[in-house]
């Protein structure tokens, strides 16, 4: 049978494509403005939003979206022109670990008997392939939100990106798109748990943004270049998992993303070299030429003399 005839399937594809669609955005400027820390954190308070939402009884997508946008535009908030250093991002990382580790205790000793006991680790680690007819719409949807906002901010927040004191000149509002930026952040990482997981999710935010860095320096090919790989990487992750059904989905999704990053490294590093060996042979070339060239008109001047 093909793998199109499962319902759960189509539902996986589905909302995966959103899910990585946004990743992939979201990912490409996390790199570029050096705040992968941020993305790495806010999927760990990804898992704390979730277990509060559980150990609380209400939705767990409430406690993901609440949590993940709330300590992002903290970040902002105690960043420089909302941007947070490392310093700030550890010490809320830190914080924010030991908030779950109490939600989770909370959640084992009171509700551990009327929840779900696999809700943690499908926090953890995802479930992509579990997710319904509607979780999917909606995962596509949030998904297509988060691209199209940040599409709109995208030349100012490229600007601000690239050199932030000449764009706070310019009249750019570099802080507000700080914030904006940091909310989608926040948006496309909780959504993202269900497929990937908290612990594996920030494979799916950098790998493929790191690829498109890669392989071209313009900034607008490479963000569109970072969503193609991001989706391409999904579905191949999860055909993956389809037809080796021992491989759980959520690796399968990063190894691909993983692979395909060291294959981009690999192929810049032999262009390097390829293009390093004729210039090394054409150089005494060059500096025969330019002896000759210095020996004609020392001899065009002896002559003149």
């Amino acid at each position: 049978m093909s793998m199109f005839s499962h319902p759960f399937m189509i539902y996986a594809l589905l909302g995966g494509t959103g899910i990585a669609a946004a990743c992939g955005a979201v990912g490409f400027f996390l790199v570029l403005r050096a705040q992968v820390f941020t993305g790495d954190a806010l999927s760990h308070v990804a898992f704390t939003g979730a277990l509060a939402a559980l150990a609380f009884g209400v939705d767990l997508r409430i406690g993901l979206f609440a949590a993940t946008i709330a300590v992002a535009l903290l970040l902002g908030a105690l960043g420089r022109r909302g941007r947070a250093d490392d310093v700030v991002i550890g010490n809320v990382f830190a914080w924010i670990l030991g908030l779950g580790v109490f939600f989770l205790t909370m959640y084992t000793t009171d509700r551990s008997g009327s929840g779900n006991g696999s809700a943690t680790i499908n926090v953890l680690f995802g479930s992509i392939l579990g997710l319904s007819s509607s979780q999917a719409q909606t995962a596509l949807w949030i998904g297509v939100g988060v691209v199209a906002v940040l599409l709109v901010i995208a030349r100012p927040l490229l600007f601000a990106t690239l050199d932030e004191a000449v764009a706070a000149a310019r009249g750019v509002p570099v802080r507000v798109l700080g914030f904006l930026f940091l909310a989608l952040v926040g948006a496309a990482t909780a959504e993202a748990t269900q497929a990937v997981g908290a612990l594996l999710l920030l494979g799916l935010v950098a790998a493929p943004a790191g690829t498109a860095l890669v392989l071209t320096d313009r900034p607008f090919r490479g963000l569109g270049l970072a969503i193609a790989l991001a989706v391409g990487e999904m579905w191949a992750g999860l055909t993956l998992a389809y037809f080796v059904p021992r491989m759980p989905p959520s690796f399968s999704i990063t190894a691909v993303a993983t692979v395909v990053y060291a294959a981009a490294m690999i192929h810049r590093s032999l262009s390097r070299r390829r293009a390093v060996v004729p210039t090394a042979t054409a150089a005494p070339t060059v500096t025969t030429a330019a002896t000759a060239t210095t020996a004609a008109t020392a001899a065009a001047t002896v002559a003149s003399v």
